[in-house]
């Protein structure tokens, strides 16, 4: 079928198109539709599909190497993996043992600004930053930056060993506690007064560890060229904190500077982190009378450290390029922590950010369509400056489920859009509107709020002279509207077109014929 759109100004519009028939979704039973609808949202990748068609035993294997990776990847070690996850557990071991001992007297750091420590501290801390800046600069030199933090504590420790200048004012760490940690789990209380600071403090920690812990694990991935699986990730990570807490541990997770230099270092397995913890047991079982004259200074200098790398400025620039309110949610996470607190401040993001939310769902975009001449695509009029309006029809495009929080809006917007088209067409005595397509593309979902929207739409145009057409709507969408069904059934062949080229296509000819039979 053929049709010509004439407008006698400026332009002409010919569109050939043939007609499609909209088809309905298969029927579905309620029950169906709950599986399907708590399967995609609880479980989207699916982590049960590895074990479709197994038998038994199979499944029994593939539940212990989902449980315990080493299961999967242990039969095929060698040598020549181990040789590499030995040098790299090394080198993570030498990163992990300083910045251990700093965080774990970060909140017993006594604050004696002598000329002493502030010449002594700034060296080291110059130090430390121009290492991180060649790792940063030359990936290859990561052990520069890696080991920077152990040289630091030895030269440091050595310097005041051989000068005794925990005698001119200089702190040091002094006598520290040998071998592994005590075993808390008699320490576990689910009861008392502090419960729900606890609560509070392990729901943040563990939101925060978490999305560091697979951002990392996704950020790793991108670049191996393998896929992360999110439930392994809190699985391990869950179960990790869940025995750290019975052994005096304090909350961890995949960090990005450790995990960066044990990727730089050449980590083949897990097992590189199996050598970090033997080497760090060694340190803690042997080792620790060493660091008996290690000065408080590099400590702090190394925690300074650890804060800069946090600070990316470049990632906070590329945030504002692209979007100014994300950069607002920044900002106020970033000074909310400095200057309230680490739960304040992370509440606060999290308040804007689902504000945000809530004004995109309450306040769905739509835009007004035209034909792109000497084509059947429409496209937004304010992006396409060449888009051209059809006579007598107004075309939107509706770009987000229709629910109880929109439908109102979307219902003022929709008759604001018919009201500027009517007082346009006046202004240029152009014919008037005869046909309001709704582009339904983007529509994913619609509640009964969202049908009844639809339906008192219809009647609204209808007492204007106007038809309402839909195009395009996903399969629930339509699921929905049929089932409202009635005498206001939305699903009329002449209402329900694929695309709108061919909505437009078929109702200009149709409105040529009635106009031709009138006069």
């Amino acid at each position: 079928m053929e049709g010509k759109l004439d407008e006698s100004h400026h332009h002409r519009v010919e569109i050939a198109m043939e007609i499609h028939k909209v088809e309905t979704p298969p029927k579905r039973s309620s029950l169906q539709k709950l599986k399907n609808r708590l399967k995609e949202t609880f479980f989207p990748d699916d982590p049960l599909r590895q074990f479709k068609g197994q038998s038994i035993r199979q499944k029994w294997l593939l539940g212990f190497q989902y449980i315990f990776p080493i299961l999967q990847w242990g039969p095929q070690y060698n040598l020549n993996l181990f040789k590499s996850d030995v040098v790299s557990g090394l080198t993570i071991a030498s990163l992990a043992i300083p910045q251990g001992i700093s965080y774990a007297k970060l909140a017993n750091l006594p604050p004696i600004w002598s000329w002493q420590t502030i010449l002594m501290g700034s060296s080291f801390l110059i130090f430390l930053l121009v290492t991180r800046h060649i790792s940063i600069k030359k990936p290859k030199l990561f052990w520069v930056s890696a080991g920077a933090p152990l040289l630091s504590v030895i030269l440091s420790t050595l310097i005041i060993f051989v000068f005794k200048a925990q005698k001119h004012g200089i702190s040091v760490i002094g006598k520290l506690e040998q071998g592994l940690n005590p075993p808390s789990w008699n320490m576990l209380h689910f009861h008392g007064s502090h419960i729900g600071l606890v609560l509070k403090t392990g729901l943040i920690t563990g939101i925060i560890s978490l999305t560091e812990g697979i951002a990392v694990g996704r950020t790793f991935a991108a670049i191996k060229n393998y896929q992360v699986d999110g439930n392994k990730e809190m699985i391990a990570i869950g179960v990790m904190n869940v025995v750290g807490s019975t052994t005096s541990c304090y909350i961890t997770t995949g960090a990005f500077s450790r995990s960066a230099v044990n990727h730089n270092a050449g980590a083949k397995t897990a097992v590189s982190n199996i050598v970090m913890a033997v080497t760090v047991m060694v340190t803690l079982l042997f080792l620790m009378p060493l660091f008996r004259y290690t000065p408080n200074l590099v400590l702090g200098a190394i925690i300074v450290t650890a804060v800069v790398g946090l600070i990316d400025l470049p990632a906070a620039y590329q945030i504002w390029k692209v979007d100014k309110f994300d950069f607002v949610v920044m900002l106020c996470a970033f000074f909310g922590v400095i200057f309230i607190s680490v739960q304040e401040g992370l509440a606060l993001a999290v308040g804007i950010s689902i504000f945000k939310m809530v004004l995109q769902m309450t306040r769905p975009k739509t835009v007004v369509l035209g034909n792109i001449p000497g084509t059947d695509i429409f496209r937004n009029k304010h992006q396409y400056k060449d888009a051209v309006s059809i006579p007598g029809f107004l075309i939107l495009s509706i770009q987000a489920p229709i629910n109880f929080a929109n439908s109102n809006y979307l219902n003022d917007r929709i008759m604001r859009w018919i009201l500027d088209y009517e007082d346009e067409e006046d202004t240029k005595s152009h014919s008037s509107l005869r046909y309001v397509l709704l582009d339904l593309a983007a529509v994913s979902a619609i509640d009964t709020n969202g049908v009844t929207f639809f339906q008192e739409l219809r009647r609204v145009l209808e007492k204007r002279g106007v038809e309402l057409v839909l195009v395009n709507p996903v399969g629930e969408v339509m699921e929905k509207l049929q089932n409202a069904g009635g005498t206001d059934n939305l699903l009329q062949p002449n209402m329900l077109y694929l695309t709108v080229g061919e909505a437009v296509s078929s109702l200009f000819s149709s409105m040529k014929r009635v106009d031709i039979s009138q006069d």
